[in-house]
């Protein structure tokens, strides 16, 4: 199908890209690597009346350090992401994680930034950018702010953007020498997760001294598996005490039901890939 008509706009500044979308009100749609978005406008499952291509805007690219922070442009492609050093040597889950999305082609036109802000449950994304204390930069007609990634989830495909506002930059904290894996279930290769999960750890030793653990599609948002990470801290490294703690994954979460799973059966894949990310994690 093709889609309905619409203005189009490639500003060349943060600036502009967030006038033109305040001009372009509520109707108005953002265009990262348009690997979600075009598909809906071809379909016709969305009618934007105005879209504002970020490609054009450079200060949305890269990988920079800030002391003991990270800062990924909101516009640096997965694959970039894939072959980051200093993504590699100081937040390892995000390569794990990223390894994940979809294809080669995708992984070569999507971005990092446009995922996390697409927010859908079922991406690979948000529960490594939760797990990791993230902060997103958000830059509206107001200026900029800065949002936990605690708090950037809303809902469904819903995020704590305004309207006139674009995410610029992700923050996240160095996890230099933290050991990661991301175990993803899916129907066939290349899907959606039906449940992933995304964890990290410092070991001190032969003991855990320190877990993250994120889960993908065990809700409508993101889920810290918080139960998991305290029953982790101070155990050993062994495989009974991570089959233990990996009992707690499936707490507090609100998993969907649809034509892969229902609730019973996404609460069991929560617990058997908690085990197996944290295994392969501690495994290096």
């Amino acid at each position: 199908m093709i889609p309905a008509p619409f203005e189009y706009v490639a500003p060349s500044t943060v600036d502009d890209a967030v006038r033109a979308l305040a001009e372009g009100g509520e109707d108005a749609k953002v265009l990262a690597g348009g690997q979600s978005l075009l598909p809906v406008l071809r379909m016709r499952l969305a009618a934007p009346t105005k879209i504002v291509d970020l490609g054009k805007v450079a200060e949305l690219r890269g990988v920079r350090e800030e002391g003991d922070v990270l800062v990924i442009g909101a516009m640096t492609t997965h694959y970039e992401v894939q072959r980051d050093p200093l993504i590699a040597d100081h937040a390892a889950l995000l390569v794990k994680a990223t390894d994940t999305v979809a294809d080669p082609q995708v992984r070569h036109r999507g971005t990092f930034g446009g995922s996390i802000a697409h927010a859908d449950p079922a991406g690979d994304l948000l529960a490594p950018a939760l797990a990791l204390d993230a902060e997103m930069v958000v830059c509206g007609m107001d200026g900029r702010r800065t949002v936990a990634a605690a708090d950037f989830f809303d809902d469904f495909f819903t995020t704590a953007l305004r309207p006139d506002e674009i995410l610029v930059e992700v923050r996240v904290p160095k996890h230099t020498g933290w050991q990661a894996h991301y175990e993803k279930f899916n129907r066939v290769a290349q899907a959606w997760s039906m449940v992933a999960v995304a964890a990290t750890v410092r070991t001190d030793g032969d003991t855990i001294a320190e877990a993250k653990v994120g889960l993908t599609n065990m809700s409508s948002v993101p889920v810290r598996a918080t139960g998991v990470e305290s029953a982790l801290v101070g155990q050993p490294a062994t495989a009974e005490a991570i089959r233990a703690a990996a009992e707690h994954a499936a707490e507090g979460t609100n998993p969907t039901v649809d034509g892969n799973a229902d609730v019973e059966y996404r609460q069991h894949l929560a617990r058997v890939l908690t085990g197996r990310a944290i295994s392969a994690a501690v495994a290096g």
